[in-house]
């Protein structure tokens, strides 16, 4: 069995974004030259995620609105908030998730028809990595 592991880095611009990063994650696969196996995508730190839905901007304001109201963001509203104003952060990305796996079929992610991998960023402004972690044959 092989093993291949890659980095992502984003620092976004916004407090909040929803990048699109399955390009990134086909070429990893490229890259590993593995056939078959798993890919591992996850966020590397605790108030940021990785999943899968659909690339369609009306639902990426859909989430965020509905992310909002869930957890608002709060400069003292969280107990978590001491020194820090992410509490909302944290409460996002747990709704979220922090990672997918996704199978690797004759060297090509195994997504349904409109599956799209993305990143959430929850408290952005800052360097963060995701890591993909790609084991198989």
């Amino acid at each position: 069995m092989k093993s291949y592991r890659k980095e992502l880095w984003f620092n976004t611009k916004n407090r909040y974004e929803l990048v699109h990063i399955s390009g990134e994650v086909v070429e990893a696969v490229r890259e590993s030259g593995i056939k078959e196996g798993l890919c591992l995508v996850n966020a590397m730190h605790i108030t940021a995620s990785v999943f899968i839905n659909d690339n369609e901007s009306g639902l990426h304001e859909d989430y965020l609105e509905w992310l909002e109201k869930l957890a608002p963001y709060s400069r003292d509203g969280y107990r978590h908030n001491v020194g820090e104003d992410n509490g909302d952060a944290h409460l996002k990305r747990q709704i979220m998730g922090r990672e997918v796996v996704i199978a690797v079929t004759d060297g090509r992610l195994d997504l349904g028809p409109w599956e799209a991998v993305f990143y959430g960023e929850f408290d952005g402004r800052r360097r963060k990595r995701v890591l993909i972690k790609i084991i198989g044959e």
